[in-house]
């Protein structure tokens, strides 16, 4: 978010498996510069370009943007943003972490109990069935599901705020 961008205290905003209301002590300061201003892409590294497109594309559903053969590589676009989901084949010499050691994603989808049943059903892996988590103020179903190296990404509904 940069300084110029307003979020109204008692908003609700996502952070990882939890969202948070944002607190008026925690909107930015307007006085200082921002160092990041946005999430232009997120990377994973795989060992199979070809096996991790079919996950992404064919049990995902993710549209391929890009593919790169010869390097090894492709780019998914990601529903409801413009970040990008890139992958490559990992080099054990660029440093970084190695394929199937990515967690902490996290995706949304309205209703992940169907969403992880047709990943299943398109050969996927769910390594965390849908469960319901009611923490103090909102609840929300959760998922874990994994690609074809292990990486895996939680697949959350959106948090309903509870009273």
């Amino acid at each position: 978010m940069s300084s110029d961008q307003f979020v109204p205290p008692g908003t609700w905003a996502h952070c990882t498996l939890h969202p948070v209301l944002i607190k008026q002590e925690a909107l930015p300061n307007p006085h200082m510069v921002a160092t990041i201003e946005g999430l232009e892409a997120v990377t994973v590294h795989v060992r199979d370009i070809q096996k991790a497109r079919k996950f992404y594309g064919e049990v995902l559903g993710l549209s391929e943007l890009q593919f790169d053969g010869k390097a090894g590589r492709a780019v998914f676009a990601i529903p409801g943003t413009t970040t990008a989901l890139r992958m490559h084949v990992y080099d054990p010499q660029e440093g970084g972490r190695e394929p199937g050691t990515v967690s902490g994603i996290v995706f949304s989808h309205r209703d992940p109990v169907s969403a992880c049943a047709e990943i299943t059903r398109r050969g996927g892996t769910v390594t965390d069935p849908p469960h319901k988590l009611n923490p103090p103020g909102f609840t929300t179903t959760l998922s874990v599901i994994a690609d074809p190296d292990g990486n895996e990404f939680i697949l959350r509904s959106p948090p309903t705020p509870t009273k």
